[in-house]
């Protein structure tokens, strides 16, 4: 899904930021779920099967490997094409945990 698309649907999906905590502190969307790669496969009880999923990461490499994954598991998952660069160049909102403006990392 591109940046828009996924924007418009938030209240409907699960998005998981699936990046590395440095990425993840330097700027999230607002109401994502912080699962870095690492640790997605012990943690898949916090993600919904009954919802869909759109995963994100800086490029769009490594939640599409997620997004594979996930639906190898039979849930409804997306990739965020181009993640949070595309989201950026999209004009997009996102933040910092400290209220102040993200950075993509």
């Amino acid at each position: 899904m591109d940046p828009r698309q996924v924007a418009e649907r938030l209240d409907e999906v699960q998005l998981i930021d699936v990046r590395e905590p440095d990425e993840w502190e330097a700027g999230r969307i607002e109401g994502a779920r912080h699962i870095p790669l690492g640790e997605l496969g012990e943690r898949l009880d916090e993600i919904d099967k009954g919802r869909p999923v759109v995963a994100v990461c800086r490029s769009g490499a490594r939640s599409k490997r997620v997004v594979d994954a996930l639906r190898s598991r039979g849930y409804d998952a997306e990739n965020l094409v181009g993640g949070m660069q595309a989201w950026d160049e999209a004009g997009l909102p996102f933040g910092a945990p400290d209220g102040g403006p993200g950075r993509v990392a």
